[in-house]
């Protein structure tokens, strides 16, 4: 490896590092997964990663196949950010506001950039981007693009690919093409290019014609979600074609992406917070889907559940003092209100009121800032969970990411208790109840043999739960590595055989990220199991779910 690390070097203006030290930093992300990688790469513009996807194709057509992963941060859950051969680490230098068109609200980025200062500075603008992740603050936006991230707001806003309305990408050849939704005409001229670009176009639009009463059937009931690629999102009904959905929740497996031009809102930092009190899960959901037919809906509806609250208490016993009172509710939820205009806001928190008295719940309304943070406090404490070690055990993101049709949202909780009652272990339950988008993460102890098969069992068990469920087993994180052996399973045989399709279109000798979203096998995942796991290269920050 040391002739590719002295060519890239000799030839890219970033950094090319080999360093043992730095190779084990990369060797692991937020997930329970980790793989070592043979050099890293810190490109300082996209002519640097141009060169080293050319450089790759061109090994890979004399039968020599170095794979390429782009990176953010390192905070996926999923194993997406892991490789064995190149890592494109973005941050260091690719982290430019590049533009801001102040009347449409259009920003582009590039991929590196850090989601807390993109958010700050348009906050100075008065607007911002909805489908922000709970690791806004230390996560990439070219992240949140790969795995089509959302958060607290997307119940009202949606996710990140409904934001996304451009993309620069640099293909496995090296190409550099834009990406963005094409008329009839502009199409028509894709098709005719006689380059890597004009062969994916021509080859993507063949396969969208011959299989779309397949594509069509794959259309879910959940509100959100980011397994698979977005074929359903590609052609529209009026000719238009547009290869950006396809790259948003692609986890870097099918492009890598440069630049990002993303749609923004209005941003309306008075807000009205409902703290909400459920004394059992009917309540809790008669309570979400009345909610989610208000004329306009909360832009946030976060819970947790009695059990992540009492393992709060005996963590962290005076993080919630004076906050919540005990006997702990079954379901706490946060709903909180961002209607523009006072009357307006006044008129939505109203309904809602109703809605929650109707059904029995006590609530309390809440407009002072300093005291909605004080109250926000209840959602946030599942950093406690996440980062508490104890004993060996260690809370895992092994099963945190399924969603389910809104009205399965007690279903799904239920499903969950009794998971963890067979299992003989403790559950705690937090996440996006708008979306009946809920996270959960076992405490085990990877160094044992035994919790090691636990945790393919409950994977196992959970993704049966979900799926019967009418859910997805991925509603913001990606299926990455971890998850990507269930994917047949969720969509069935000959969707999958189209997603296999996809990725030979777009990368026909697979140095593109491979091991990720698909051809992956359990038996694959498990020689990438950690003995033992840790956050270590995200502490100077919070790590949230």
């Amino acid at each position: 490896m040391s002739k590719v690390a002295h060519y890239l070097q000799e030839h890219l203006l970033g950094e090319v590092m080999t360093s043992a030290d730095a190779r084990r930093y990369f060797s692991t992300d937020a997930s329970v997964l980790a793989m070592t990688p043979a050099l890293v790469v810190y490109p300082r513009n996209e002519n640097d990663v141009r060169k080293t996807a050319r450089f790759t194709w061109q090994l890979a057509e004399r039968g020599r196949v170095i794979p390429i992963t782009a990176r953010g941060a390192g905070t996926d859950l999923s194993g997406a950010a892991l490789g064995s051969g190149i890592i494109l680490s973005f941050p260091a230098h690719m982290h430019k506001i590049l533009e801001f068109d102040s009347k449409s609200g259009v920003v582009t980025v590039e991929a590196g950039i850090n989601y807390a200062k993109l958010q700050q500075t348009l906050h100075t603008h008065d607007r911002f981007l909805p489908p922000y992740p709970a690791s806004v603050e230390y996560s990439t936006v070219g992240g949140a693009v790969a795995n089509n991230s959302s958060g607290e707001k997307t119940v009202k806003y949606g996710d990140t690919r409904d934001y996304t309305r451009a993309l620069r990408v640099v293909l496995a050849n090296g190409e550099v093409i834009q990406t963005r939704r094409l008329n009839k005409r502009e199409f028509s001229k894709k098709l005719g290019l006689a380059t890597f670009e004009g062969e994916i176009y021509r080859a993507l639009d063949a396969l969208i014609e011959d299989n779309q009463k397949t594509i069509d059937a794959a259309i879910s009931g959940v509100t959100k979600n980011a397994a698979g690629y977005a074929l359903t999102e590609v052609r529209r009904k009026d000719g238009s074609f547009d290869l950006t959905p396809l790259f948003v929740g692609s986890q870097g497996t099918l492009g890598i992406v440069t630049e990002a031009s993303l749609e923004t809102e209005n941003y309306t930092p008075d807000t009205a917070l409902i703290v909400a009190s459920f004394s059992s899960l009917e309540q809790a959901q008669a309570a979400v889907l009345e909610l989610r037919e208000l004329d306009d809906m909360p832009s946030a509806m976060e819970m947790v559940d009695d059990r992540l609250l009492g393992l709060v208490e005996r963590l962290a016993p005076n993080l919630l003092k004076d906050v919540v009172k005990k006997p702990f509710a079954r379901v706490t939820m946060l709903i909180e209100f961002d209607a523009y205009g006072d009357r307006h806001q006044k008129k939505m928190v109203k309904k809602a009121s109703k809605i929650l008295e109707r059904i029995g719940a006590e609530y309390h309304i809440e407009t002072d800032p300093s005291q909605q943070e004080k109250y926000w406090k209840i959602r946030h404490s599942s950093a406690v969970i996440v980062g508490h070690a104890e004993n060996g055990l260690k809370a895992l993101p092994i099963i945190e990411d399924g969603i389910v049709p809104p009205e399965r949202f007690r279903e799904y909780l239920e499903g969950l208790y009794a998971i963890f009652e067979r299992a003989h272990l403790q559950a705690a339950v937090w996440g996006h109840a708008g979306d009946a988008h809920l996270h959960v993460q076992p405490f085990l102890d990877l160094s044992q043999v035994g919790d090691r098969q636990k945790v393919f069992r409950l994977m196992e068990e959970y993704t049966s739960l979900v799926l019967s469920l009418g859910g997805s087993i991925s509603g913001e994180h990606g299926e990455g590595r971890l998850r990507a052996p269930y994917l047949a399973k969720q969509y069935g045989p000959e969707m999958y055989a189209l997603f296999q399709k996809v990725k030979l279109i777009f990368d026909p000798y697979g140095t593109l990220n491979p091991g990720v979203k698909v051809n992956v096998s359990m038996d694959t995942v498990k020689a990438l199991l950690r003995s033992g796991y840790s956050l270590d290269h995200l502490y100077g920050h919070l790590p949230r779910t």
